[in-house]
């Protein structure tokens, strides 16, 4: 029998604690129904017997104190609500007791931004971590030394795991069953619970965000002069010249305030004024091409595709009621 802690965190989204519950209680009904021992000891771990959530509209007993787990094989972090450098400050007695129970032999699951928590044990340092893309930005100020892939649904790397956004959290779950009750009972509960299995990107719900919470004036400049001008063809020597700043040393403070090149920042202005197109309007694949800028058909779909892990055609069906055939 594995033996799951799932952490109560002061914070924490119900919806992340009762969820996996649920699930992994499921497989046990599934065993039992089997004439099998259930696969799953779960307990609620807590630093309190009654932790208040959503603001005292719901509370969550706790079976067990930190004090009183035993080692676990596998730890459940769920994600973590409002401030999140104040949620590390709150939970702060739950680090040394992770990198205890990790160093003891447990895994640790990290659900979208119960990724912060993760990381604030520095477990994460040197390793692939997902979060909410919508949080990206301001995981990667917060630990630099972590290898944040925002596109992924999923990681999994040295024992450690962590889910992108919101309820995307339910397929790491479904992952870690088909680890560890094999992929037929995994597709059973992702058929009992009605989730589409085995997806692997969270690109295609990512917004982009425009990467601003810096103090670096001429690169703020660039960014606006690039989302007014993303229609033209702009170069990184036109951006330098038209704010006296050297090639090499626009590109750096870009790359150092964005996390993105500024190549890389241009596309996904564009890419994004072409999702917009895609979602609200009957233009075809051409016209919103060449409105946000492109000019070629197989670039702008391979930068699409990159971007959002969809075709424009697929990203058109995925988002707007009007589908045009194009």
């Amino acid at each position: 029998m594995k033996h799951v802690a799932i952490l109560i965190p002061i914070g924490g989204l119900l919806g992340s604690i009762e969820g996996p519950r649920q699930l992994l209680t499921q497989v046990n009904h599934f065993c039992q129904a089997k004439g099998e021992p259930p696969l799953f000891n779960i307990k609620l771990v807590g630093l309190s017997r009654e932790t208040p959530l959503s603001g005292g509209l719901f509370t969550v007993h706790s079976d067990l104190l930190l004090d009183e787990a035993p080692q676990a094989d596998l730890i459940i972090i769920p994600a973590v609500d409002g401030d999140l450098s104040n949620a590390i400050d709150t939970n702060r007695a739950f680090l040394p007791w992770l990198t205890k129970q990790y160093e003891g032999g447990a895994e640790i699951a990290s659900l979208c931004l119960g990724a912060f928590l993760l990381a604030s044990t520095g477990l994460l340092n040197g390793k692939k971590c997902a979060t909410h893309w919508l949080a990206a930005n301001e995981f990667r100020q917060m630990f630099p030394d972590v290898n944040l892939i925002p596109e992924q649904i999923i990681s999994d790397e040295s024992g450690l795991y962590s889910s992108g956004g919101a309820y995307s959290y339910l397929n790491l779950v479904l992952y870690l069953i088909e680890k560890y009750a094999g992929r037929e009972m995994a597709i059973l509960c992702a058929k009992v619970f009605a989730i589409e299995f085995d997806r692997e990107s969270q690109s295609p719900f990512t917004i982009f965000q425009r990467q601003k919470e810096h103090e670096d004036e001429p690169v703020k400049k660039a960014q606006e002069f690039i989302e007014t001008n993303f229609q033209d063809k702009i170069s990184v020597d036109q951006l330098a010249s038209e704010f006296a700043l050297g090639r090499r040393n626009l590109e750096r403070r870009f790359k150092k305030a964005t996390s993105n090149t500024v190549n890389e920042y241009i596309q996904r202005v564009k890419i994004e004024a072409a999702k917009k197109d895609f979602e609200t309007s009957r233009k075809t694949i051409n016209e919103v091409m060449y409105d946000v800028g492109y000019s070629d058909n197989k670039a702008f779909r391979v930068v699409f595709r990159k971007l959002t892990g969809l075709s424009p055609i697929e990203y058109r069906n995925k988002y707007n009621k009007e589908k045009v055939i194009a």
